[in-house]
């Protein structure tokens, strides 16, 4: 499957799983120190989450960076 997009880091990657290794490895206020969206601060959960960032492509584009640059 990645021999497909070979270029791409998160070639078969959900945005839950994505948005769940984030938080497991910085934490819901570690998240929010590096990408400052209430998503993250208020009432944090991942459900409310994604439901944000598949409505909002800045915040989610801002997630899949951090992501890339944390894990790649």
């Amino acid at each position: 499957m990645n021999q497909e997009q070979p270029n791409n880091p998160l070639h078969g990657l959900s945005l839950e799983k994505i948005v769940t290794r984030l938080v497991e490895h910085y934490g819901w206020e570690g998240l929010h120190a590096h990408i400052n969206i209430n998503c993250f601060h208020k009432d944090p959960s991942i459900k409310s989450s994604l439901k944000f960032l598949r409505k909002t492509q800045w915040a989610r584009d801002k997630v899949e960076s951090l992501y890339i640059n944390t894990f790649a």
